[in-house]
């Protein structure tokens, strides 16, 4: 299967409120669509994780960031703009998601990801995709693909071919909060 193909047929399977592992523009990460309440709570029993514990949100154009905040701070384009990696950002008030994937205090994290697999991916489902590390939780984020446990791989619905072989140097993104007033604060170097 071609690149243009997978991402079709990832959106298709996203869409159907199914669960994939696939390359982002920094680590691998299990992801379904970000308005789909129930893909979100697979995700956080396929993970083992908290339901309390936050993810991440991968949109493909900060220009969409405004359907899902309620107040985009003017600061935050310059931040997209001139980061030199990727910048996760917390913002208040986010909408027109999955309920359980807004944080209780109405926040939520979100990258404009700039990726061969994944910024198509976000355009061809028309939602944003959810994107957190494939990992168990507590164990390490894995660097490569062939890091990613096995355990992890037979839960989820697909595991993307793309860039299974790439070797990356890439690390998390960081991640920093943003207030109304445009103030902010670094929570993840």
């Amino acid at each position: 299967m071609n690149l243009e193909d997978e991402i079709k047929y990832c959106a298709k399977l996203l869409k159907q409120g199914k669960v994939i592992l696939y390359p982002t523009d920094t680590i691998w990460g299990v992801g379904c669509d970000a308005t789909q309440p129930k893909a979100i709570d697979r995700i956080k029993k396929i993970k083992q994780r908290k339901t309390s514990k936050s993810m991440i949100v991968l949109l493909d154009d900060e220009k969409k960031l405004e359907k899902y905040v309620e107040h985009v701070p003017p600061i935050a384009y310059d931040l997209i703009l001139n980061s030199k990696s990727p910048l996760t950002i917390v913002y208040e008030g986010g909408r027109k998601l999955a309920k359980n994937l807004i944080s209780k205090d109405g926040t939520i994290a979100i990258r404009i990801v700039n990726d061969r697999f994944a910024s198509p991916l976000i355009h061809q489902l028309g939602h944003p995709v959810v994107s957190t590390s494939a990992n168990i939780s507590g164990m390490l984020p894995p660097r490569a693909f062939n890091m990613i446990s096995a355990e992890l791989i037979n839960r989820v619905d697909y595991v993307v071919k793309h860039s299974r072989y790439t070797t990356r140097t890439m690390k998390a993104s960081t991640i920093i909060k943003i207030e109304k007033d445009g103030r902010f604060s670094v929570l993840r170097p």
